[in-house]
């Protein structure tokens, strides 16, 4: 399996004062913070005396004897000019043996929203092989570094401002973890994070937490395992699941999710690609002599057909079959685009720098670039192994054996459908401008699922996907409003789609997945909901109204 670059589920808001937000109230309370380092304020500014005074002062549930040595100076991260909260990092060991030597590396940041009392989220990454510190630095966390910017901003579309929130490097192999991977399949991954988190648990005295699980691209493996996994332990102290969201995932076949999707996803962003005649006339021809038309025809069906999708085309190995039209299409666009990205479709030349590194072969990486997570002060800043030769994306398989994950996809063998009917709050979405995994895969994979006595969705989830108008406080970091998308929900199934996000969907579209992680909690009550961000319950809030139609992706 390639890999599926994971950056994932999704950025969240940080709300200041407006006209309509008192001094006095809890969410002028809980963001004055950012709205002052949002200003042009000198450094030594931001990092008073009496700002670090205050910090050091203030109590914290989860400052324990336990997590003491994992406590992090927000004031003192490498190159970041602000505070970016209270936090902790560090490695703990899989399992509870003390002779275990095999351990994950994690940051968690609690967050001072009082709704986020009792819950934690924890972010996945996918790969496989890849950190969920991609995340945190490029998606969701406090503070985010775009790729081709000079320094890091704040992130006004933090999670941590909704939710508990840990980033956990996973399975072991990866980034900063400790240890020979050894694990050959998913129940290795669910058994390794569940033996880890029992440990997270104790040092931060976090039994009883509701837990939500997020994550992206092969993440679509991780989260629904690990959540099955953390059910069958029947543990409400350690593993008491409450939800589950998962974004551009790889939840079914390649040929549900690649193989078939592909021709029509190029006739439907046809402009975009700017394919020559032949060449669209060729891979037309080749989908409807492979079968794959008469598939997507027949499969992408609301109420699905009561069978099941066929699996006859594997592209990862048959890559010089003739109906590999997924590979012939990346082809065709590089000779166009000779910076064509598969995970965002209107990516074009010149490509940016990541401060992150390579994760692709032909990414661009200035010479002398020093990757942020590699550098040793970053690592002493995180209680992170210093020395370690960080990745973005681990050079080594981390399953062990033949290199590839034996198991079968979580659509296809009954993972998914236990996790949905266990918590009923299971949230799967995409972004329309990725190619890797295209969302009519995803819907395809979606429609071969049987969940709650029913298959697939019943009527296709079209329900306009409303993003609240709002605030901006970050001109590093925007997010669009309004309609932005479609989305359904049955039987415990949530499904929704962003028009203009690609693969990494909360990097793209922060204010659609914050959004979606209050939908999760539980703080809105549907994705077509015209409200305000829980976070910025005061702001001025003008609403588009509209019918809203269907989306013919």
């Amino acid at each position: 399996m390639q890999h599926f670059y994971a950056l994932g589920l999704l950025l969240s808001l940080v709300a200041a004062s407006s006209p309509g937000l008192g001094a006095n109230s809890d969410a002028f309370k809980l963001f004055q913070r950012a709205e002052r380092y949002n200003k042009p304020v000198p450094l030594e500014d931001v990092q008073a005396p009496a700002q670090v005074d205050r910090l050091q002062k203030r109590q914290s549930r989860f400052r324990t004897t336990a997590s003491e040595k994992f406590v992090v100076d927000g004031t003192a991260i490498p190159e970041v000019p602000f505070d970016v909260g209270e936090s902790y990092a560090g490695l703990l060991p899989i399992s509870d043996d003390p002779n275990e030597t095999r351990k994950l590396f994690f940051w968690f940041f609690p967050s001072t929203n009082p709704d986020a009392g009792a819950d934690v989220t924890a972010w996945f990454n996918g790969g496989p092989g890849c950190s969920s510190l991609l995340g945190l630095l490029r998606e969701n966390g406090p503070f985010t570094w775009q790729d081709g910017t000079f320094a890091p901003t704040q992130n006004p579309y933090s999670w941590v401002n909704l939710t508990n929130m840990v980033w956990i490097e996973q399975p072991v192999g990866v980034g900063y973890t400790q240890g020979k991977p050894n694990i050959t399949d998913e129940l290795g991954v669910g058994d390794q994070l569940a033996g880890f988190w029992k440990n997270f648990v104790d040092t931060f005295d976090l039994r009883g937490f509701k837990v939500y699980l997020t994550g992206e691209s092969y993440a679509g493996f991780y989260v629904p395992y690990i959540a099955d996994d953390f059910i069958s332990r029947n543990d409400k102290d350690y593993y008491n699941l409450a939800g589950i969201a998962i974004n551009d995932p790889i939840i079914g076949s390649s040929t549900a999710q690649q193989a078939v999707p592909a021709v029509p996803f190029v006739n439907y962003w046809q402009e975009l690609f700017y394919l020559n005649g032949s060449t669209m006339e060729k891979i037309n021809a080749d989908a409807d002599r492979c079968g794959f038309t008469n598939l997507f025809d027949k499969f992408l069906a609301f109420p699905p057909p009561d069978e099941d999708f066929p699996d006859i085309f594997d592209p990862a190995e048959q890559k010089n079959n003739s109906c590999d039209v997924f590979s012939a299409i990346i082809e065709a666009a590089k000779e166009v685009n000779p910076c064509f990205d598969i995970y965002h479709i209107t990516t074009t030349c010149p490509t940016p720098y990541s401060i992150l590194g390579k994760v692709n072969r032909d990414d661009y990486q200035p010479p002398g670039l020093q990757i942020y997570f590699n550098r040793t002060d970053v690592q002493r800043a995180i209680n992170a192994p210093v020395g370690t030769n960080w990745t973005q994306c681990s050079q080594k398989p981390v399953f062990a054996g033949n290199g590839s994950d034996l198991t079968q996809s979580p659509a296809q063998d009954g993972t998914l459908r236990r996790v949905i009917e266990a918590t009923n709050n299971t949230i799967i979405g995409s972004g329309n401008l990725d190619f890797i995994l295209p969302t009519n895969g995803t819907l395809l994979a979606i429609q071969n699922t049987t969940w709650n006595g029913r298959r697939g969705f019943q009527e296709y989830p079209g329900r306009v996907f409303y993003s609240p108008y709002h605030p901006e406080y970050n001109k590093g970091w925007l997010a669009g409003s309004g309609e932005v998308g479609f989305w359904g929900q049955e039987r415990g199934l949530t499904f929704y789609q962003v028009q203009l996000a690609g693969h990494e969907l909360p990097g793209y579209a922060g204010g659609a997945a914050y959004r979606v992680i209050e939908y999760m909690l539980g703080r809105v009550k549907a994705l077509d909901e015209q409200s305000n961000f829980s976070t910025q319950p005061n702001a001025n809030f003008t609403g588009q109204k509209g019918p809203g139609k269907r989306n013919e992706l």
